[in-house]
């Protein structure tokens, strides 16, 4: 059975997050504009710094965070940010947007939307559609 076009670009961000450098989550981005990957991005360290996953240690951890809280602690940049960052608006237009991500202690899919700073850049860019993985073959659509 061949799979459907927006699991196959899904699976791609899922390969993507491989690269991620954050030791809590994993996420992987994948931007598609008429069937054509324009930008892929993962979270992680801004470039230059040290990445946690080198380094084993977690500010947001150390202080105890939720999930969501104490992002100033934080040094990565999110899958989001680094795939939008590569492109330009114009190149954006009309773009949709696939994300998933992955809790590493639980291995299991962290289907979360972006964040509101995300989602604002998201939107600011013109895309149109954001896809989050829920499980392997299950997503959520959003249109904007």
């Amino acid at each position: 059975m061949r799979i459907d076009k927006i699991n196959y670009y899904l699976n791609i961000a899922e390969t993507v997050l491989e690269r991620s450098t954050c030791i809590r989550r994993h996420f992987g981005t994948v931007i598609v504009k008429n069937d054509i990957i324009i930008s892929t991005g993962y979270n992680g360290s801004v470039r230059g710094d040290i990445n946690c996953c080198d380094n084993n240690r977690c500010l947001r951890n150390e202080m105890n965070y939720c999930s969501g809280e104490g992002y100033e602690h934080c040094t990565a940049v999110h899958a989001e940010q680094n795939a939008l960052l590569n492109i330009s608006r114009h190149e954006a237009l009309g773009a949709s947007v696939y994300l998933v991500g992955i809790d590493v202690s639980t291995k299991k899919y962290f289907p979360i939307e972006p964040c509101y700073i995300c989602y604002k850049l998201i939107r600011t860019m013109g895309i149109i559609k954001i896809y989050i993985r829920e499980s392997k073959l299950i997503y959520k659509e959003i249109k904007l």
